[in-house]
């Protein structure tokens, strides 16, 4: 019984030791070249739904079909944030605690970024850049707040996460701010709603895009400080429609 103790011991110091294989690497894409968004869906099978989905995001909101919707409603908490630079987008992660209720089904607050230029078009109206705040359900369904960002006065809600931009690809690290995402919502809270995708890699569908129809404005400085820092911008071109049902909740 003793030697086969020691060779059970010996067995599970080898396997400890061992080399472990790492985790694959999700395929490098980036926002431009041969490596862009015409050919994300060429770059890795698990990217294919980027050139064969027929339910895409972004779009061009045209034509909406004006109804009475149920309002979302907002239950945003201040949050001390995380931030970090992921090589596509500046993303602020955001305490547990915060939500939306939308049909009856509650969606949390996992993280929001941005996108500049803007990547919806309304109208083939671009802007500046968009706002997405990121949700998911207990059933792991996702839904995003987007928020049309367009040049005005300076908007005091939106600088602390501007002021702690990173430069570089970095880990999240405390950027010793609060921030209350209610107040980066504009004053009417109404949407336009369809179902579409993650805007990158690898554009899983059945996203609930809640794309507010009033635009926040934001100053030219506050602007130059979001498009500056990725090169080559960092928003996917709008996708086909196809037969999508597009939805404008008209009363406040």
């Amino acid at each position: 019984m003793k030697a086969l103790s020691v060779l059970v011991l010996i067995l599970m110091w080898f396997s400890a030791c061992a080399p472990q294989q790492a985790e694959p690497a999700s395929p490098h894409w980036t926002y431009e070249g041969e490596e862009g968004p015409s050919h994300w869906g060429e770059l890795n099978e698990s990217y294919a739904t980027c050139s064969v989905g027929k339910s895409q995001s972004p779009i061009d909101v045209a034509n909406p079909s004006a109804q009475d919707l149920t309002n979302i409603s907002f239950h945003y908490q201040p949050s001390e944030v995380n931030i970090l630079n992921n090589g596509h987008t500046v993303q602020v992660n955001y305490d547990s605690g915060s939500y939306v209720e939308l049909d009856d089904t509650r969606y949390d607050v996992v993280q929001f970024h941005y996108h500049a230029p803007g990547e919806h078009t309304i109208g083939d109206e671009s802007f500046p850049a968009e706002l997405h705040i990121v949700h998911r359900s207990a059933e792991g369904n996702l839904a995003v707040v987007g928020i049309l960002l367009q040049e005005g006065t300076e908007n005091a809600a939106y600088q602390p996460f501007i002021s702690n931009l990173p430069v570089e690809k970095t880990d999240a690290k405390d950027a010793g701010v609060t921030i209350n995402a209610m107040d980066l919502l504009p004053s009417m809270q109404t949407t336009f709603r369809y179902s579409g995708s993650l805007t990158t890699p690898p554009c899983t569908e059945g996203v609930n895009w809640l794309l507010m129809t009033t635009p926040v404005e934001l100053s030219a400085q506050q602007l130059t400080a979001l498009d500056s820092l990725f090169e080559h911008g960092n928003n996917r071109p709008v996708q086909p429609k196809n037969d999508r049902t597009l939805m404008e909740d008209n009363t406040p």
